[in-house]
């Protein structure tokens, strides 16, 4: 796993060995990063289900101002900062090392993040909780114009994402997962 563009363009990334993880691969995250080229410089960039960072530290790369990276997994969050230092971007990054939920409160009144990814384990609907707290309420970290992208497996429906107040913009497949674009969905 490598960063591929940007400041820290072929520099090489750690992983957690085993399969405590599955790192997005590279050809994924940059047909990811093509799609959100225009969207990523100059905004504050949330990596939920961190793991090894990979996607948050692509995002410093190609120019965010600020990433926040939440694992709960303490090894994880080991390597994310190993892998921060390593490219040189930890100046502009912050690990919390806690549940993803958890992590959302302790990030009440800071101001909106422009796109929030997250790799959650596949079929735990984590990401459902997640969704159903950013709807629950007004959060001043996202707003109308927060990106909310999961990664997910082709077999996730996301057709519950209206009753949490978000609308499905886009999803893009792949041969074993998926994207989903999510924003707020100013009509509810």
């Amino acid at each position: 796993m490598r960063v591929i563009a940007g400041t820290a363009r072929r520099l090489p990334l750690k992983t957690l060995p085993g399969l405590d993880t599955r790192p997005t691969t590279d050809r994924i995250k940059e047909t990811l990063f093509n799609m959100l080229q225009a969207d990523v410089p100059g905004v504050r960039f949330l990596d939920l289900f961190s793991g090894s960072g990979g996607i948050g530290i692509e995002a410093l790369s190609r120019g965010s101002t600020e990433a926040v990276f939440v694992d709960n997994n303490r090894k994880a969050c080991d390597v994310i900062k190993e892998n921060l230092a390593f490219t040189k971007l930890s100046d502009r990054a912050r690990v919390i090392c806690g549940d993803a939920v958890g992590a959302l409160t302790r990030l009440e009144r800071e101001r909106p993040f422009g796109i929030i990814f997250m790799d959650p384990p596949y079929g735990q609907g984590l990401e459902k909780r997640v969704l159903e707290y950013l709807g629950s309420q007004e959060h001043s970290f996202i707003d109308n114009d927060t990106i909310i992208i999961i990664e997910a497996s082709l077999t996730e429906d996301f057709s519950y994402a209206g009753s949490y107040g978000f609308s499905v913009v886009k999803s893009k497949e792949y041969k074993t997962n998926k994207h989903v674009f999510l924003r707020k969905d100013d009509t509810v």
